[in-house]
């Protein structure tokens, strides 16, 4: 092959990782959920500019806008909603939405853990990290009978996670942990 021929063939490599790359990003572009803290900056309007928390309605409260729902949709989305809200009372609006603090995205260990409590989701976490950054087992655990207990669509399911199988490669999953999910060490 032709050096200059390698060079294309590069360049379209490059090109498609790059695609998939932001292909990613698009699938896992964050939510904003109850809780969490956000930025609205409406460009050279000081007075409706603010940080808002979203309330448990899953709304927040901006002047101009009203009451406007807010979880469940990613910060780009609010920022198009408030914009076209705005554009009543403002000409051309620019609005940026800002996430300032995750609060809504939690998982909690309990039992017998060293450091039983809440815990925020800053990155995704498995199980087995979770135990980790709970302070690992307390003596009398039964590390082969850890459950994940997890509500979805109103329902609460069990996951089970043999800590003593997987680390002895003897099977068992370890489990990518959800928000909102608890993780109990009998």
């Amino acid at each position: 092959m032709r050096p200059r021929h390698c060079i294309t063939a590069l360049c379209l490599l490059a090109a498609l990782f790059c695609l998939r790359v932001a292909a990613l990003a698009a699938e896992v572009e964050y939510t904003i959920g109850l809780g969490d803290v956000i930025d609205v900056q409406v460009w050279k309007e000081p007075d409706i500019s603010r940080q808002l928390r979203v309330r448990l309605d899953g709304r927040i409260s901006l002047p101009l806008a009203g009451d406007v729902q807010t979880a469940g949709k990613t910060p780009a989305g609010l920022a198009t909603e408030l914009q076209d809200k705005l554009k009543t009372y403002i000409a051309e609006p620019s609005v940026t939405v800002i996430l300032l603090e995750s609060t809504s995205r939690r998982y909690y260990v309990i039992g017998q853990i060293q450091k039983p409590g809440e815990f925020p989701m800053d990155a995704p976490i498995t199980a087995l990290q979770a135990v980790a950054r709970a302070g690992g087992f307390q003596e009398w655990a039964k590390t082969a009978r850890i459950l994940i207990v997890r509500r979805q669509n109103g329902k609460e399911e069990t996951i089970p996670f043999d800590y003593e199988a997987y680390t002895k490669g003897g099977g068992g999953g370890n489990p990518v942990i959800a928000a909102g999910d608890t993780i109990i060490v009998p």
